[in-house]
């Protein structure tokens, strides 16, 4: 059978390999349709997701930060009610039998005596309107009788209530302190740039140097005492007896003379010069016993060159 030309032409057109061509093309157009539709899906559903992620870790975030504060507060609480347990045992007298406290209680306590000191407690300024004359070895010595004096106040059982006065913030001792003692700026005491005078009547003030003539009896409630805040290696004398002049206030020394007498020592070294915490940690002892005697025993030094005179070779107005 014979097929002529337009019928061959018709046969080819309706060949099997071009169907397949055909239904080929179409699916590799669907798939990439496919294709296309799903990654702008993705896209598209990605977003919101995203969003909802950074909105939950908003909230577990908020909800740590709260988590905590009501953690603190439980804290605080429970140490504020172990505080009052611990001074009701102490009035009622039954504080020999308390169990070993926690740093945190000890340090609560701490804080609150040293708060109570400062509207009740003894008045006590360090005068530190002479560093001037002091080089960078005595300032740094200066800055670290600061720290000491302000850790005896700290353990003592009626604290006084401290200023350091004429401490101006761009002096080399402001910086030093802050330098060496840790948490300076948060000592429980009055740091200013004033003058004892601009806090206190002139009567009522008593500068302690080793020069005056009169000497300190005992610590009285109504005064201010002062104290040189000076570290003097050159040895320049009368430096704060001449800052008590000036301030026009009342002068006294620490009863040395009447209570104790010279010790024979290898060097023949005598000295009745003592450093600011020294001086404090007598008057914090005399507060707390009541005799001279007994406190310059304790805490007079050794290497002064000076020890407690026998009761027989006192003077007669200081015998009991």
């Amino acid at each position: 059978m014979y097929l002529n030309s337009e019928e061959k032409q018709t046969e080819m057109t309706h060949t099997p390999s071009s169907d397949m061509c055909e239904v080929g093309l179409s699916e590799v157009s669907e798939m990439m349709d496919l294709l296309h539709i799903d990654v702008e899906t993705d896209v598209v559903e990605d977003r919101p997701g995203r969003g909802d992620a950074l909105c939950s870790k908003n909230v577990l975030r908020k909800q740590r930060h709260w988590e905590r504060q009501l953690a603190a507060k439980k804290s605080k609480r429970k140490e504020e009610k172990q505080r009052r347990k611990l001074n009701r045992e102490h009035e009622s007298g039954a504080s020999a039998d308390n169990p070993q406290l926690s740093k945190r209680v000890l340090k609560a306590i701490t804080k609150e005596r040293l708060a109570e000191a400062q509207s009740t407690g003894l008045k006590l300024c360090v005068d530190l309107s002479m560093t001037d004359c002091m080089s960078d070895k005595e300032i740094s010595r200066l800055a670290g009788q600061l720290r000491r004096l302000y850790g005896s106040n700290k353990k003592a059982t009626r604290p006084f209530h401290l200023f350091l006065t004429d401490l101006e913030e761009d002096s080399r001792l402001y910086r030093e302190c802050i330098r060496m003692n840790e948490g300076f700026l948060n000592y429980t005491m009055d740091i200013t740039e004033e003058s004892c005078l601009d806090l206190f009547p002139p009567e009522t003030v008593v500068y302690l140097t080793p020069d005056a003539e009169e000497a300190l009896e005992t610590v009285d409630a109504d005064k201010v005492y002062v104290l040189g805040g000076l570290v003097d290696e050159s040895i320049q004398k009368k430096l704060s007896f001449s800052r008590a002049r000036e301030l026009g206030v009342r002068t006294a020394r620490l009863p040395i003379d009447e209570y104790m007498m010279k010790k024979n020592n290898a060097k023949n070294f005598h000295s009745k010069i003592l450093a600011v915490n020294q001086v404090f940690d007598i008057l914090l002892t005399l507060c707390d016993t009541g005799s001279w005697a007994e406190t310059l025993q304790a805490w007079f030094p050794l290497g002064k060159g000076y020890v407690v005179a026998p009761d027989d070779s006192l003077p007669p107005s200081t015998q009991t």
